[in-house]
């Protein structure tokens, strides 16, 4: 008995029917803003570089809480979306503050160094975290990578009030300082799992546009 023509039960899905699934539509949406915010770092225009940073995290901790609160959602589902915001996480809160250093830096060489500790420091940051998960008391090992991006955009608001030269010293120590919390051994709480502090990021969202809108017009 041959069973060469026999169909297995359960078949690979097609790639793309993972985007019927509302929590990675919603990664994807803020895929959108990161890519608007690197496109405004290399123009220049950072104040709207700014606006997509903060909107890339309110898209990602908003996928999470969907995610949380939606019915029906297979292990394939739940899987597919954790390495789609891995490595969505990676664009997000490494390549485009470093790019926003190299940029604001005028593409000297010297940022190239401090833009690679932070690219470095998120790539191992997210292998770690991959590997090992939250630690036994629920909580992250080293400063997550969203909250590089949450500083970053309040930092930058001292870019009005003091020299291009001095600001661009303030940004580069602020990510290297960052990028050594993000691979150190500090526990941190997972700040996204909770709907408050969704909710409170909604607030700092609308706030951080309105302020860096304003500054645009």
């Amino acid at each position: 008995m041959t069973t060469d023509n026999i169909e297995p039960k359960n078949p690979q899905p097609t790639i793309l029917s993972f985007l019927k699934d509302l929590p990675n539509l919603c990664s994807l949406a803020g895929l959108a803003c990161t890519l608007l915010a690197i496109y405004f770092s290399i123009l220049g225009i950072y104040y709207a570089a700014m606006i997509g940073m903060i909107w890339a995290v309110a898209f990602d901790w908003a996928d999470g809480l969907i995610a949380r609160r939606m019915k029906g959602r297979t292990g394939n589902d739940r899987h597919f979306g954790g390495q789609l915001d891995v490595l969505i996480d990676i664009v997000s809160y490494g390549v485009t503050p470093a790019i926003l250093l190299l940029s604001y830096g005028k593409f000297e060489p010297i940022y190239l160094i401090g833009a690679f500790l932070m690219l470095a420091a998120s790539a191992v940051r997210l292998s770690y975290f991959s590997t090992f998960g939250l630690s036994g008391e629920s909580k992250y090992t080293g400063l997550a990578l969203d909250n590089n991006n949450i500083i970053l955009v309040s930092i930058f608001l001292l870019e009005s009030v003091l020299s291009q030269g001095t600001f661009s010293m303030v940004l580069y120590v602020s990510g290297v300082t960052l990028a050594a919390l993000n691979v150190s051994q500090i526990k941190t709480p997972k700040l996204s799992g909770k709907p408050i502090n969704v909710y409170g990021l909604a607030a700092y969202t609308l706030a951080i546009t309105a302020i860096y809108g304003a500054k645009l017009i």
